[in-house]
Order: C-alpha cells, then sequence, then structure tokens
C-alpha cells in the first residue's frame, strides 16, 4: 500500500501543478496560433493529453516542460494535418473567385487608344490632359496657352469623335460590360 499511496500523492502533487501552469501554457500557444480560440484549443488539447498521460510523466523533471513539448507536439501534429487537408481545399472550384474574361476588355482598349490617335493634336491633347491625368479645365488652359472655353470646346469634339470612330451613339457605352446573357440576347439560331 505504501507504492499506491505515494503514486497517489504524486497524482494529486502533478494534478495541481498542472493547474497552475495554465496561464504559462496559454503564453505558450499564443506564440503557435495568432487567433485566441485557437489558442485556448491548443491549451485544451494539451492538458488533455498531459492528464492522460500523467502516468508516463517522470518524476524528478519539470512538468512545465512536458507540458510544452506535448504542446509543441500536438501544434506540429496539427499543421501536418492542414497540410495534408490543404490540397483538396485548393483544388475545388467552388473556391475559387469568379473572374470574367478580360479579353472584350482588351480589345476594346485598343479600339479607344487608336481612336485617340486617329484625333487631331489639339483635341488629342486636351482630351489626355482632362480625361486622362485629371487636370483641370483652368490648368490644362494654361498649358496649351487658350482660353477655358476653347478647351471645353476641344474636349467636346474630341469626345464626339472618339465615339463616332468606334461606331458608338453615347459614352456610356464605353463603360458599360454587356452580358449578352442577362439582357436575353439568345442565339436565334439555337432551337
Amino acid at each position: 500500500m505504501l507504492l499506491t499511496d505515494r503514486a497517489t500523492a504524486i497524482d494529486e502533487a502533478d494534478s495541481l501543478s498542472i493547474v497552475d501552469l495554465i496561464p504559462a501554457l496559454r503564453a505558450f500557444a499564443r506564440t503557435f496560433c495568432r487567433v485566441p480560440d485557437d489558442a485556448d484549443d491548443l491549451v485544451q488539447e494539451t492538458l488533455a493529453k498531459g492528464l492522460s498521460n500523467l502516468d508516463k510523466f517522470e518524476p524528478g523533471t519539470r512538468m512545465k516542460s512536458w507540458l510544452f513539448t506535448i504542446m509543441r507536439n500536438t501544434h506540429y501534429t496539427r499543421v501536418k494535418a492542414a497540410a495534408r487537408e490543404a490540397p483538396g481545399l485548393l483544388d475545388c472550384a467552388s473556391s475559387r473567385p469568379v473572374t470574367e474574361a478580360s479579353q472584350d476588355w482588351s480589345m476594346q482598349s485598343r479600339e479607344v487608344h487608336h481612336a485617340i490617335q486617329k484625333l487631331p493634336e489639339h483635341q488629342r491633347e486636351v482630351l489626355m490632359l482632362i480625361g486622362v491625368l485629371g487636370v483641370s479645365y483652368e490648368e490644362t488652359a494654361e498649358i496649351c496657352g487658350c482660353a477655358v472655353g476653347t478647351v471645353k470646346s476641344r474636349l467636346n469634339r474630341a469626345r464626339a469623335s472618339v465615339l463616332e470612330f468606334l461606331g458608338e451613339t453615347s459614352s456610356q457605352a464605353l463603360v458599360e460590360r454587356r452580358h449578352p446573357l442577362a439582357e436575353n440576347h439568345w442565339d436565334s439560331d439555337a432551337g
């Protein structure tokens, strides 16, 4: 019975020291987990493993070091398991962001560029300063050496010419996205 009493006394002393180590375990868990709830889960799992394997603790060694080792190993096991599961998540099509095709926009931007290049130099200059660079009418007038009214007139003619070159009737048509299916544009040959 003396051996049993000694084992019970060691168990009670170790249990008390485990409770006293919870703040240190939480602090150590924060080095592994940024999210406090994940850190608390790691502490809880470490405590459960420590208590279930208390018979494997060697008296005379430090309980804190033993629990820290359990925590570190538990964390690395979690990381390895997450790495094994990650490829399935990456391959899942439902988790990929939806991106629309950019070919239409690329072609349209080329067409707009060519239309701007066809403009007379004084109109192209005003369109680039105001439309692209965001320079004010007053600053553009100073740069071009003309009146503000002349700048507005050149800009208006430049916009109209670009629309005409592109075969558009309104400036809004240049920036609107076209969704043929959303606009009920169905292929008339498809029954």
